[in-house]
């Protein structure tokens, strides 16, 4: 059995689809792929994956994981070309690596998000990120099926800063008004219980800062990995597969063939 971890995106307007909506066009594309799938054992057999920690619906994200289990051995690169042209534009396959290591989720602690909040000046956005940094603790509330839940939306949030709406960043919203006013938020969150999410913190700018942006938030996560707690940055949970994929010795006839003589 092989295990391949890929690395997929939501982009445009795919952000809107449920994790529910991926599986099932993922599957279809395992199917199209003609990929040779381990299957469960039981009366309902289903294909292994195992997803980890998807973004909410609604929002766009560059950094989405998955693993999958084959019964027999493919190329991940080759894998990855067919897999991603079997799934629609904005569902991309973008990274393809053989698992050799365990826990790829015990590497997911943490992601770092950008909300793109237009019609917002980005001097109100600073001071509200000003409020938010220095408060001990913002509480806010969320809707659950147990009713309403009040939690600390300040403990989780590493970093959170303004960033310059670039050109570029305006070019490819081509449904928003360029000529408004934008802020753009730049987050790193940990990935903690109950979970803090990007609307989460949206909401505590509102409470500690009266920042309402009067139009819904573009959220995209950038990336998501394990957090450096000294640097606070955020690292590739690939990484690990990769550099033991390199430092594998090589069989003797390849090594051979690789150092001969043209």
């Amino acid at each position: 059995m092989q295990r391949i971890r890929l690395r997929y995106t939501k982009r445009g307007r795919l952000r809107f689809t449920s994790h529910r909506d991926f599986q099932r066009a993922f599957e279809r594309a395992l199917r199209r792929a003609e990929v040779p799938m381990a299957y469960s054992a039981g009366f309902t057999p289903h294909p292994k994956v195992s997803y980890a920690n998807a973004a909410p619906t609604g929002t766009g994200s560059e950094a989405e994981y998955l693993e999958i289990a084959l019964t027999a051995t493919r190329d991940p690169e080759q894998l990855r070309i067919l897999l991603d042209a079997s799934l629609p534009t904005g569902l991309d396959i973008v990274e393809a690596v053989e698992a050799r290591t365990s826990g790829l989720a015990d590497r997911l602690t943490a992601s770092v998000w950008e909300l793109r909040l237009d019609g917002v000046e980005p001097a109100d956005a600073r001071r509200a990120v000003e409020a938010f940094d220095g408060a001990g603790t913002v509480e806010v509330q969320r809707r659950t099926k147990n009713g309403v839940r009040t939690f600390d939306a300040r403990s989780a949030v590493v970093h959170l800063e303004t960033s310059p709406a670039s050109d570029e960043t305006h070019a490819s919203q081509a449904d928003r008004p360029s000529d408004q006013p934008c802020a753009i938020l730049r987050l790193v969150v940990r990935h903690v219980t109950p979970a803090v999410r990007p609307d989460d913190v949206l909401s505590g700018l509102r409470a500690v800062a009266d920042l309402a942006p009067p139009v819904p938030a573009a959220v995209t996560r950038l990336a998501q990995g394990l957090l450096d707690e000294e640097t606070g940055t955020v690292t590739d949970p690939l990484a690990p597969d990769r550099e033991a994929v390199a430092t594998e010795p090589q069989p003797a006839a390849a090594t051979a063939a690789a150092t001969a003589p043209a």
